[in-house]
């Protein structure tokens, strides 16, 4: 067997059973225009133990095929990632309260009106 390809990438979903996905970033300078511009590619890589977690930094190798799409198991983590784990009743929430009505502002006759009432029907 042939050398096998080691590359480094972020994990952006660690759902799956044993399985992360693994994003990779190369920045290429285009030969015409001379823009540096970014690919990014998606890996699915076996992890055994599964020991990786969101925003983690790992080193995946290539290796023989382990299901249709799953060709790269992971060597190491190199760093932890720093994203939290939020729960999604959290989130919702949090965007519930966000969104909630403004106040409505008064205009100068409603306000007028509004004072013009007796106190007890305020």
């Amino acid at each position: 067997m042939g050398q096998q390809r080691i590359i480094q990438g972020t994990v952006v979903s660690n759902k799956m059973d044993k399985t992360i996905v693994v994003t990779v970033e190369r920045r290429k300078k285009h030969r015409l225009y001379h823009k540096v511009v970014t690919h990014t590619m998606r890996y699915k890589a076996h992890d055994e133990a599964n020991a990786c977690s969101l925003g983690d930094l790992v080193r995946i190798q290539e290796c023989r095929p382990l299901s249709r799409e799953k060709r790269w198991r992971v060597i190491e983590v190199l760093t932890r990632g720093d994203v939290a784990d939020v729960a999604p009743e959290t989130i919702g929430r949090d965007i519930e309260t966000t969104a909630q009505v403004a106040p409505k502002v008064l205009t100068p006759r409603e306000l007028a009106e509004v004072e013009s009432l007796p106190e007890q029907r305020r």
